[in-house]
């Protein structure tokens, strides 16, 4: 977990060892279950249709998912926030583009999103 300007919460996977700096940004998901929940939690109205900017952006995706600085260290493989294994991603439905929002590194393609996802942050 990390807080960014001020005012938002971003979640990182850790993805290296202990003391290495290696992480992935999530950037946005697709929502499939609990999205009464997500829509109360970004303050969306009770009658709102699924939209897609629900979880489209890092700190959207922390609101709808009720993310916050106490989650920061969480073991993603316990019970309270966990990755599951989804359906499998073909490699041509997969997308790379420049990194968003940073100021060195941005001729490297190292934001990953599915093609043609409503979801994916903008």
């Amino acid at each position: 977990m990390y807080f960014t300007y001020g005012m938002h919460f971003c979640a990182n996977i850790v993805t290296g060892e202990q003391d290495e700096g290696e992480a992935v940004l999530i950037r946005a998901l697709e929502p499939v279950t609990g999205i009464e929940v997500m829509k109360r939690n970004r303050g969306f109205a009770k009658n709102a249709g699924t939209t897609h900017t629900l979880t489209n952006g890092p700190a959207k995706l922390c609101q709808a998912l009720g993310i916050e600085r106490k989650d920061n260290g969480t073991d993603l493989l316990g019970t309270e926030i966990y990755l599951i294994t989804g359906e499998p991603i073909p490699k041509s439905s997969v997308g790379a583009s420049i990194r968003i929002g940073i100021s060195h590194g941005k001729e490297r393609k190292w934001r990953f999103y599915v093609k043609g996802n409503n979801w994916v942050s903008r």
